[in-house]
Parts: structure tokens; sequence; C-alpha cells
């Protein structure tokens, strides 16, 4: 059975890649895995049927002979747990490979989704232009971090895997933000993982769904 995934019908980040089922597109081409998408509208994603896949009524979800997982690092490493390619065969390695994948979302990540909520959501509250310099600081402190431990390397600990996926993925979501380009080995790390023929063509499907949207 073709694994089926759940998308955006009319994806809010505006073609630019960045919602959830985006990582996990990339995961199934880096594998060479086939997948089908289910698309949901903003209504369908909170109804019964979806809410019975994903409690949170969030997107992607995935559907495999009779197994659904939710929240896109679990599907990631279900499918690096199944297909070669993103986790090491070295036992320690993939252990180093997989706390990667949490450092990306639950360290990384955290402070970069604050900002973005700060700049989308929080723009009116009488706090806001104190709070978000403070956010911003805390993302320097973990992109620091990060920049001297990837240091001159290609990736992140050794070959390519599922949590270099997580990590651009993370960074990714600064944009054209000044923060990342603060660190050019940072930079350069996600201009890497951008340039990669699965990457490619995990964005074009995503952007695909967009346009269409945009037409109808």
């Amino acid at each position: 059975m073709t694994p089926v995934i759940t998308a955006f019908e009319s994806s809010p980040d505006r073609g630019r890649g960045l919602a959830r089922d985006m990582q996990v597109r990339w995961a199934f081409e880096e594998v060479g895995q086939p997948y089908d998408v289910r698309l949901l509208s903003f209504k369908a994603m909170k109804e019964a049927a979806h809410i019975g896949m994903h409690p949170f009524g969030q997107i992607p979800t995935y559907e495999e002979d009779g197994l659904v997982l939710f929240e896109s690092g679990a599907i990631i490493f279900h499918i690096a747990e199944r297909h070669p390619g993103l986790l090491p065969t070295d036992a320690n390695a993939r252990a180093r490979a997989i706390s990667w994948m949490f450092a990306a979302l639950n360290t990384v990540e955290p402070p970069i989704t604050a900002r973005e909520a700060a700049i989308l959501m929080e723009r009116d509250q009488p706090w806001h232009e104190a709070r978000l310099p403070l956010v911003e600081d805390r993302i320097r402190k973990r992109l620091g971090e990060l920049s001297a431990r990837l240091g001159d390397s290609e990736w992140l600990d050794g070959d390519f895997s599922a949590g270099d996926i997580l990590m651009i993925s993370a960074l990714r979501r600064l944009g054209r933000s000044s923060l990342l380009a603060e660190n050019d080995n940072l930079a350069s790390y996600v201009a890497r993982g951008e340039a990669r023929p699965a990457f490619q063509r995990a964005f074009a499907a995503q952007l695909k769904v967009f346009k269409a949207a945009a037409k109808a």
C-alpha cells in the first residue's frame, strides 16, 4: 500500500515550503518511497474524521496498512526506520542522528516558532515591542551554539540524516530574517539542504498545490 499523508488544501505559508508536510515529503523523496497526498481544507481539519487521526486537528498525518501517525517528527522517524538512507546502520551513529532529530524539534525550533507567533499573532499586544528582542536573543543563542557545533562540517554528524531534514526545516522558518545570516556556516548548511534533489522535488510538489489553490 502506498502511504498517504495529509496536507493543506490552501497553505498559509504561501508557497514557501514551510508547512509541516514539506519535511515529510522531503523524507519520502530522500528514500525513494512513493506517497500519495490527501488535501484538506481548514474546515475539514477540525472535523471528526480528521480529529480521529490527529487529535490536535493539524497536518500532516500518515496512513499505511492500518497504521495512522501524526506529528511530522514521528512520521519522519517511522520513514527512516523502514527505509535505508536517513539513519546510519552503525548503532552509535544512529543514536546520534536521532538525538539531532530531538534537538531540532525540542531545542532549536521552539524559539523560532515563538518568534513567528510574536510577529504574526502578537503584533498588536502592548508588550510586543519589548518581547520580540528577547525572543530573538534566545534564537541567537541557540544558533550560536549550533554554529559552533557544526563548524566546517557538511552535515550534523557524518552523512546526511533525518536529523538534518528536521534541523534544516527548523532553520528555514527564519526566512529572510538576518538571524540566520549572522552565522555563515548555518546559512550555507541550509543552502546545501535546499540544493539536494530530494528537497527540490518535495518543494516543487508542495508549491504545485499552492499554485493550484491560488488559481481556484
